[in-house]
């Protein structure tokens, strides 16, 4: 019989492309999703992918099998959620939170749904924006609060509902002794020789960023990758270079 949790793991290598990105979106480790996905190859007796360059292509029986996983998943998820509306409280709520959303946000949610529903338990996961949709799609998560940029935002996932919660500006951070430097009225031109300080290059962020020095026609140098705002805030209050974060990191 075929298991339900290897072909949510096939259908994402579909969507992915390659076993790094399906361990990342659905927080597994790499050795475990290609383990899961060898198995299944067995269970079915034939070649379900085959590895081109980079990536991973599905042969026309895996393309197959995708396309009736996406039929058999959609009535499991269908009847696990008429399942939780009788469980109640005792179906736990998987949140995922954007980093800069989690920092500022996830404490302040736990506590306040521990207040309103005792009952409940919130189970909650970091993760990058960019695989907030698919995690939530594949039943990775049941709901994500996540962030997005003007110009980079992301396609909806089909079959997902979302809105809107409240926007807030980002913020140039420099060190203090270099905050008047320049007379553009642009901060990132005023800085240009200023080392920067970036996240990892798989991230939105790092995205936005590069962007945006390119906008003001700087190329953002990047001598720390650094995720942490708290850290990167640090950093830049020492000298090390500037960044850019989100108000609720700078004033929280």
């Amino acid at each position: 019989m075929l298991n339900p949790h290897q072909l949510r793991l096939l259908r994402e290598l579909s969507r992915r492309g390659t076993i790094a990105a399906v361990a990342k979106a659905l927080a597994y480790s790499p050795s475990a999703v290609s383990q899961q996905l060898s198995l299944l190859e067995r269970a079915t007796g034939t070649a379900l992918f085959a590895r081109e360059a980079r990536r991973i292509a599905l042969t026309p029986t895996g393309a197959r099998l995708v396309a009736h996983a996406e039929v058999i998943l959609a009535h499991l998820e269908a009847a696990e959620a008429e399942l939780s509306t009788h469980r109640g409280a005792e179906a736990p709520l998987r949140a995922g939170f954007s980093p800069s959303a989690a920092r500022a946000l996830a404490a302040p949610v736990f506590a306040a749904l521990r207040a309103s529903h005792p009952g409940l338990a919130l189970w909650v996961r970091e993760i990058d924006p960019a695989d907030a949709g698919h995690a939530v799609r594949s039943g990775g998560l049941d709901v994500a609060l996540v962030h997005t940029y003007e110009g980079f935002a992301h396609p909806p996932e089909p079959g997902l509902a979302t809105e809107h919660l409240f926007s807030e500006p980002m913020l140039f951070a420099a060190p203090v002794d270099t905050a008047g430097a320049g007379t553009t009225g642009d901060p990132v031109r005023d800085h240009s020789a200023a080392p920067w300080i970036l996240p990892a290059e798989d991230t939105l962020c790092h995205a936005v960023v590069t962007r945006l020095g390119a906008s003001s026609e700087v190329r953002a140098e990047s001598w720390h990758r650094v995720d942490d705002y708290d850290t990167t805030l640090r950093l830049v209050a020492a000298g090390a270079g500037v960044a850019v974060v989100p108000a609720s990191a700078a004033t929280a």
